[in-house]
């Protein structure tokens, strides 16, 4: 791949409205919490605020981010680029997590791969952040809550009957 072709796909990348992020709006939206989007005044704008709570949730992809799983790998191309970048990214973290804890707020962060198990996730994020303060009637389960991105077929099957 020529380094103008990758530069124009790592330019589309944005840190807001992630795959994985909605996927985890929509799993606390059907645990019945309710929720602020990139609030700008707090250190980082964090993902997910819950203001009442002083709770601010980051969710992080693996790769950027580096985690300990398989998906945080370094790409062969210009490796010591790779690396300056994501020092950069662990440290930007470690500075804005010890400014929202001097605030006084708790951080929570949730990895990519930890969508794969949704039901555990919701039992995580729920220890976290406490129970949510109005259950409405439409909270539904942890797993109702599905993960964004096109749908199988078998879903889609499911969602036309």
């Amino acid at each position: 791949m020529s380094r103008e072709k990758r530069s124009s796909l790592m330019g589309r990348i944005r840190g807001r409205n992630t795959g994985p992020e909605i996927t985890v709006r929509r799993l606390l939206h059907a645990l019945g919490y309710r929720y602020r989007l990139h609030a700008r005044e707090l250190p980082g704008k964090p993902d997910i605020v819950f203001r009442s709570r002083k709770v601010a949730v980051f969710v992080h992809g693996c790769f950027w981010h580096r985690h300990d799983c398989g998906l945080a790998y370094v790409p062969k191309t210009r490796p010591e680029f790779w690396r300056s970048k994501f020092e950069g990214n662990i440290m930007r973290d470690q500075r804005t997590t010890r400014e929202l804890e001097e605030a006084g707020w708790r951080v929570v962060v949730v990895w990519e791969c930890q969508l794969s198990d949704l039901a555990a996730l919701g039992r995580s994020l729920a220890r976290e952040i406490g129970p949510p303060s109005r259950p409405t009637p439409r909270t539904g389960t942890a797993t109702s809550a599905r993960r964004s991105g096109p749908k199988t077929r078998a879903q889609a099957k499911t969602a036309r009957q």
